[in-house]
């Protein structure tokens, strides 16, 4: 979907045309920046979308007041970030080099020539993906976090904002990088710290105030009115947000962790069809949420539904998790599942200090030339391992059952047998866990063998999944494991129907379905129709 560059000027390589620009000059406004000049700093709405007509545009290092990189924007190109698209902030301040000359289009009448003009839609969308991209691979980011290997609030929100593909960068406590930054911010240099933006230092950080800073969080209008809510951010209900909004449906996703979800932690499908060299998980649902986003969608996170009713007129109200109410004239149900934790003493203590449940690059820089183990014999493990092998020492894979055969797919289990740095160890489990601020050892249990303690860096934990669905007990039918129930479809019926008229059901959280990421997809985007249909009657 992104064209990757060097730098601004490549990742921008196809020009708007003069019939795009003559449509910005007429929705928009002239405006003009003295050299100097901040046009926007971090934490600024991105309110509007800027054609530079005249001049040059650079971006600014936060902490030092230097340009950041050799690049800059000039005439022909656009000053937007891929928030834009969700009513965000701006996460890098930008100034006028030069006198500057420039076009804004405020953000809804932007959106609005996208949709009408789907040219012009495709060559920004396009280079708003490559910045974030670049950002991403480059770790650059106006967020910085200090002490990410030392301190267990701060790694909560690196994965955070790891999973979100939010842009920032992770300085060890003492290094020069991390003096320099708190040194720009007046704050003690040996010490964990989070920071967005040289002003703004978070104190208890968690990632509800990481996504209110970011703009994540929007602002949605207590009781505001929607076509349909998707309570569920992973690829099924993004897949029901693309096609929601392609539909004209005005529809909400919200998310309780990540977009992405369960699968946003695989760090390689290779049987996802169209994608022969594989794909992350997190990759994979991000193209989907621009793609819904451009339609409008709209998504709002870190959010939980923690109760929903239906009104005497017919629609249905959710309660966030902070008290906020949202109503619905229809419910998709896509909260998938979440790993079990295990029964082993101080399990608890070590979750995000050593115990994890997603393998991606955030987690796999703590394993780095040592030992990892891996807890489970699905794909998702089997997944992980594979990832996992490429930076640790060595990689165990604990499986309780004596074969893959019936959990995992050939190819993958085929991988993994023939990786010498792969252990398979069948009839395994964890007894005991060792360690003080993290985890540094684990005892195993094989059948038929004596325990062994083993010094390790990390374990991951895939096991057990259990449906998100308690909050729809006594609204819809649960099977005996917690999974909603859905119809048959006869008589022109959905067989994502629960129940209870209006709210429907898709992906892993779906009794009966396929545990695939493929399947999730085609579910969340079949749906739809059923929703279109019941919505108008």
């Amino acid at each position: 979907m992104e064209t990757i560059g060097r730098n601004l000027d490549e990742m921008q390589r196809v020009p708007l045309t003069p019939a795009h620009v003559e449509a910005l000059r007429a929705a928009g406004m002239p405006a003009t920046y003295a050299a100097g000049t901040y046009i926007v700093q971090p934490g600024d709405p991105v309110d509007c979308f800027v054609y530079v007509d005249e001049g040059e545009i650079e971006v600014v290092d936060a902490f030092s007041g230097k340009r950041y990189g050799a690049s800059t924007l000039g005439p022909t190109q656009f000053m937007a970030e891929i928030s834009f698209l969700s009513g965000g902030v701006w996460t890098m301040p930008m100034r006028a080099a030069l006198d500057t000359r420039v076009v804004e289009v405020p953000r809804h009448a932007m959106l609005r020539l996208m949709a009408d003009m789907p040219e012009m839609s495709d060559i920004i969308i396009t280079v708003l993906s490559a910045r974030r991209r670049r950002q991403l691979d480059n770790r650059d980011g106006t967020l910085v976090l200090i002490g990410e290997d030392d301190d267990r609030d701060i790694r909560c929100i690196a994965e955070f904002a790891s999973r979100n593909r939010l842009p920032f960068a992770s300085y060890l406590v003492g290094s020069p990088e991390a003096i320099r930054v708190a040194n720009s911010c007046a704050i003690p240099i040996n010490q964990p710290a989070v920071i967005f933006g040289r002003d703004r230092v978070i104190a208890e950080p968690t990632p509800h105030k990481v996504a209110e800073l970011l703009g994540l969080n929007l602002d949605v209008a207590q009781c505001e009115a929607f076509d349909v809510l998707i309570v569920g951010g992973g690829p099924a209900g993004v897949a029901a947000g693309v096609y929601a909004g392609a539909e004209g449906l005005n529809a909400l996703v919200v998310e309780d962790i990540a977009i992405g979800g369960q699968a946003g932690t695989s760090s390689r499908i290779e049987n996802y069809m169209g994608f022969p060299t594989g794909i992350s998980g997190a990759d994979l649902v991000w193209r989907g949420e621009i793609q819904a986003m451009k339609f409008g969608t709209r998504f709002v996170m870190p959010r939980r539904v923690e109760r929903l009713e239906r009104l005497d007129s017919g629609q249905f109200c959710a309660t966030f998790d902070n008290g906020h109410q949202v109503r619905a004239g229809a419910v998709v149900v896509a909260t998938g599942v979440q790993y079990r934790r295990l029964p082993i003493p101080r399990f608890a203590e070590f979750e995000g200090a050593g115990i994890y449940y997603a393998a991606t690059e955030n987690e796999a820089r703590y394993c780095q030339g040592t030992e990892a183990i891996v807890i489970g014999g699905g794909n998702s493990a089997g997944q992980a391992a594979m990832y996992l092998s490429r930076s640790a020492g060595h990689v165990r894979l604990l499986v309780r059952g004596t074969s893959l055969a019936t959990s995992m797919s050939h190819y993958l289990s085929s991988r993994l047998e023939a990786d010498p740095r792969i252990s398979i160890e069948y009839g395994a489990q964890v007894t005991a866990l060792d360690g003080t601020d993290k985890l540094d050892a684990v005892t195993i249990h094989k059948d038929g063998e004596e325990e062994q303690t083993i010094e390790v860096c990390a374990m991951f934990v895939m096991v057990g999944a259990a449906p998100n669905s308690e909050w729809l007990t006594g609204l819809v039918a649960l099977d005996d494991k917690g999974f909603v129930m859905t119809g048959d479809p006869v008589d022109g019926g959905s067989p994502y129907a629960t129940s209870c008229a209006g709210i429907f059901a898709v992906g892993d959280v779906r009794s009966g379905s396929v545990k695939r990421v493929a399947s999730s997809v085609g579910e969340g985007s079949v749906v739809i129709s059923k929703v279109w249909e019941y919505l108008n009657g």
